[in-house]
């Protein structure tokens, strides 16, 4: 809150904020690295574990954040971020928290203090001072930036929910694979290890996985089940270049025939992911084969075209801006030919 404060009093009276039909695209949608299977692996058992719901009293909470250009100001770029984390338990009704929206002006000259505060609140990357000014000392670009601190955000909110809970299933919004080099990776291992020393299983659901086995989307090998299932992928191989933190499942959470990517924590056993599997689906609503509380808090996350305008026109009238349209060159130039959509 006192960045975003901070950070708007920069755009006072500024000419513009300029924006394109880009602007209510939601930019916080997780990146699947990939490929992890290699084609035609030989070593691959693929392995099919029937679920049977356990309803009791594990609560399931679900973590969601996001992320939105508002638009573009003289000096850099005006985005807005907003969490939401949603929780049940059975036999109660389902509750939620809302961070936000925090408005922020990213500019070449504060990014990097943006990214410091960031990190320095992340606890993962406190042993690694020196390492984290040495990363910063080559600042991304400004679109990069947004997606940095979309990810810091999320991550540390995961962070604090693991460890002031107990007995719990968190749910992420993504996977557990990163690149080998990544300074994400460490964040991932700090917060499994935060879960584990507080009891908690954390199982991360892809929507839209591109992970292929011999040329097939590995989500398809389990629509013919009528029954809700796991297909375990035992002796799949990451690249050099990646690091997966997570056992790999294909998961079908109830009878409809959606299925989705599923990552749990690698260092938990195959009987206990399972075991937390189905807690998940005797205590959450299941709803299109998704779980209504990672539903709720991507809903409660996302910012609606309406809400967008909304920020906009607060910001405008509190800060002098003038709103203008951004022509677009490509139209100007190619008249119809110019159908590309500008980044």
């Amino acid at each position: 809150m006192e960045l975003s404060l901070r950070t708007i009093k920069n755009i006072h009276n500024t000419q513009a904020i300029n924006h394109s039909q880009t602007t209510t695209e939601e930019t916080n949608e997780p990146q699947e690295i990939m490929p992890i299977l290699q084609y035609g692996q030989t070593t691959l058992q693929l392995k099919t574990i029937p679920l049977q719901p356990k309803p009791d009293q594990t609560p399931v909470i679900a973590v969601d954040v996001s992320s939105i250009r508002l638009g573009e100001t003289d000096t850099g770029i005006l985005l807005a971020l907003r969490a939401a984390t949603v929780w049940k338990q059975r036999g109660t009704a389902y509750r939620y928290m809302r961070f936000g929206p925090f408005p922020i002006h990213i500019t070449d000259q504060n990014q990097h203090d943006i990214l410091t505060l960031f990190h320095e609140h992340n606890p993962a990357q406190s042993p690694q001072r020196n390492s984290l000014y040495h990363s910063l000392s080559a600042m991304p670009d400004l679109n990069q930036t947004q997606t940095r601190i979309t990810s810091l955000l999320e991550r540390w909110l995961q962070t604090q929910i693991a460890t002031q809970t107990r007995n719990n299933i968190i749910l992420l919004d993504g996977n557990l694979t990163t690149t080998a080099t990544d300074q994400a990776a460490t964040a991932i291992t700090q917060l499994l290890q935060t879960a584990r020393n507080h009891h908690n299983t954390i199982l991360a659901l892809t929507k839209i996985t591109r992970l292929r086995l011999n040329g097939h989307n590995i989500t398809n090998l389990l629509q013919p089940d009528p029954k809700p299932c796991l297909l375990q992928l035992d002796g799949y191989q990451a690249a050099n270049h990646m690091r997966q933190l997570g056992a790999l499942y294909v998961a079908k959470l109830n009878h409809s025939p959606y299925t989705f990517r599923l990552d749990t924590d690698a260092t938990i056993s195959s009987q206990q992911a399972v075991e937390a599997v189905e807690h998940l689906i005797g205590n959450d609503l299941i709803t299109d084969g998704y779980p209504e509380t990672l539903r709720l808090a991507h809903i409660h996350a996302t910012f609606t075209a309406n809400e967008v305008i909304g920020i906009q026109r607060f910001l405008a009238h509190t800060h002098g801006i003038k709103i203008a349209q951004r022509p677009n060159i490509r139209r100007l130039l190619f008249g119809p030919y110019g159908t590309r959509h500008d980044s």
